[in-house]
């Protein structure tokens, strides 16, 4: 929960249904109460944050994008984002399977907040999205968004 005692808002932005579920899984293990809404592109992603108010309970406080999405790709909704006043706040957290150096100089010049290569073992995604989840929610003091 934040300090409002409200969970924390997650937007996971991912067409692999097993990515979904470990990371589903690894949000549930989690000490923080938090709900999580899929979008399995970047054009359901971007409708579902423009549905939301930014005051509205269900505005995210975190996104964790994969890069290699069907339709509108993760570069491509990292670049709409950070162009909307109204959503460029909200952290962007890049988890990928991509390891190339271009991905990753690309996911910063576009602004993405951090970037993380999704391990291929579960048991290692599972303690990845953990690891994730405790600093960008724990940790790190995000403005409003």
């Amino acid at each position: 929960m934040n300090a409002t005692g409200t969970p924390i808002e997650i937007l996971l932005v991912e067409d692999n249904p097993g990515d979904v579920e470990l990371t589903e899984r690894a949000l549930r293990a989690g000490e923080i109460s938090n709900h999580l809404t899929v979008a399995a592109d970047g054009a359901d992603a971007l409708a579902h944050l423009r549905s939301v108010p930014s005051t509205a309970v269900g505005r995210p406080q975190l996104i964790l994008l994969d890069l290699y999405l069907p339709d509108m790709s993760g570069f491509d909704l990292l670049a709409t984002l950070k162009a909307d006043p109204g959503l460029r706040r909200i952290p962007v957290v890049v988890m990928t399977g991509s390891v190339a150096e271009t991905d990753i100089v690309r996911s910063y010049e576009l602004q993405a907040s951090g970037y993380v290569t999704k391990p291929f073992d579960p048991a290692e995604f599972v303690r990845t999205v953990l690891v994730v989840k405790d600093y960008w929610l724990c940790l790190v003091r995000l403005p409003p968004t």
